[in-house]
């Protein structure tokens, strides 16, 4: 088993959803710099549950995204990086921090879609707008536009949902796209009402 370049931040990476990357510690960088001579550039992604992300010493979760590279742009001492999540996994050990974060994991299963769960996606959709629509202060708007593909628009709209960190957390958990969605609408109703 070989060890994956990994990347702890204090936010959650949904499969099919883009994540923006400012890189600028020295780790990241050479992290980077050596996905960048692999011919499909990917590390994995886990939320950090406490502690900060620079300089280590944080908790990390049990379950991340794959993110597969697909743009880098260089600046003074930075990297603007965009991937996107691919496969979600499961920590088996962590290795040395040195040079960058690394471990062992284990590909979870991905979620299948039933054209039985298009009233339930359609009724999490609409919830998830209407919240966004109303939020405060939110990343996304809710006119974001939803893959055609509706097992990607259903991972999609878990990203978008106006859910703090862990709640996320739990929807990257989600074993079928039934629960998924079902976690979506109460989790985001459950935001809504404490607004």
């Amino acid at each position: 088993m070989t060890a994956i370049a990994m990347f702890p931040l204090g936010s959650v990476l949904f499969p099919y959803t883009p994540l923006p990357l400012r890189v600028f510690e020295p780790r990241y960088l050479t992290m980077i710099g050596q996905l960048l001579d692999e011919e499909d550039p990917q590390f994995g992604v886990v939320l950090i549950e406490r502690g900060r992300e620079v300089g280590g010493g944080d908790r990390r979760s049990g379950i991340g995204a794959m993110a597969r590279l697909v743009s880098v742009t260089a600046g003074a001492d930075v990297l603007q990086i965009v991937a996107v999540g691919t496969d979600r996994f499961t920590i088996d050990q962590w290795q040395d921090d040195a040079p960058y974060p690394r471990a062992e994991v284990t590909p979870l299963p991905g979620l299948a879609w039933n054209d039985a769960l298009t009233p339930l996606r359609t009724e999490a959709e609409a919830i998830v707008r209407r919240t966004l629509a109303r939020a405060p202060e939110t990343r996304w708007d809710a006119d974001t536009e939803l893959s055609d593909d509706p097992l990607a628009a259903v991972w999609q709209l878990a990203a978008i949902a106006p859910l703090g960190e862990y709640d996320r957390y739990t929807l990257l958990q989600s074993t079928t796209a039934g629960a998924l969605l079902r976690q979506v609408i109460d989790l985001t109703l459950e935001a809504e009402l404490l607004w």
